[in-house]
């Protein structure tokens, strides 16, 4: 692994979130989601892979294994404590077919035609300029590459409620999940960088929760946007909202509890 550094606020911000994730692996919504995204992968033995946000290697290390020893994983992260929990389980692996990258994966500068399969799990929503990062994943493959990615509605994981309880606190929050947060939105963006036949599933991974547990989903500050003004809000303001965020979760309650929605899509495209 090489060091990068070098990264705006913004980024330095997503990997301190993803950092903090020591128990990712723990996650049985972190391991359903794998398992989905991996179902959808037509992968053959001897492929060269880009894992973008490759995290833990819950996709890099099951896909090294379907590739095999003359095939290649290169997985990339911001986030150092991911990577080191990675490289953790190759080594225990004793995985060869694997190398892990920190840096930005808004910045990768591989040669075009150099994987047969660019894939990204659960992080392409944070990227800064999503279109850009299509068009470069579209550069590195080869011709009848592959490229796979999944991403939340715009209703996925509390978010209406969230942005609401800002909105009556006179905030104005940008939601995360709206570039990609429809199917027809998917399609488009990768359209315009080139791809085609491109194949949209969508699967349901919400539940109903107890209130208690859906009014701690937000805090009244962690959001993860590059226009985040939450990030200037006073210790007494991110209170305010997070007791507002409370009421609403109160008044979606219902006897079953809250109903947390996590509609993802899982997305396929060939170049």
């Amino acid at each position: 692994m090489s060091n990068y550094t070098n990264l705006n606020d913004y980024k330095q911000q997503v990997a301190g979130y993803f950092n903090a994730r020591t128990n990712y692996d723990a996650s049985k919504l972190a391991n359903r989601r794998a398992e989905s995204f991996l179902k959808l992968l037509p992968l053959q033995k001897g492929y060269k892979v880009l894992d973008i946000a490759t995290g833990t290697g819950l996709i890099a290390i099951p896909v090294a294994e379907i590739v095999g020893k003359n095939g290649k994983v290169i997985g990339v992260d911001i986030a150092t404590a991911l990577l080191e929990q990675a490289q953790e389980k190759i080594n225990t692996f004793g995985l060869k077919n694997i190398k892990l990258i920190e840096i930005d994966a808004e910045y990768l500068n591989f040669e075009e035609n150099s994987f047969d399969a660019v894939l990204c799990c659960s992080a392409v929503m944070v990227f800064q300029n999503i279109p850009a990062a299509f068009k470069d994943w579209y550069c590195f493959l080869k011709p009848g590459g592959i490229a796979a990615f999944n991403a939340y509605a715009e209703t996925s994981l509390m978010t209406p409620a969230i942005i609401q309880s800002c909105f009556n606190c006179g905030i104005s929050l940008p939601n995360i999940h709206e570039p990609l947060g429809t199917k027809h939105k998917c399609e488009n963006l990768l359209k315009e960088a080139g791809f085609h036949d491109i194949k949209i599933t969508t699967e349901q991974f919400g539940k109903y929760i107890p209130v208690d547990d859906a009014k701690k989903i937000f805090d009244g500050h962690t959001w993860i946007h590059p226009d985040n003004p939450l990030l200037q809000l006073s210790l007494e303001e991110k209170e305010l909202l997070k007791a507002e965020f409370a009421k609403i979760i109160d008044n979606l309650a219902t006897d079953k509890g809250v109903w947390h929605d996590i509609t993802t899509y899982f997305v396929l495209a060939n170049k």
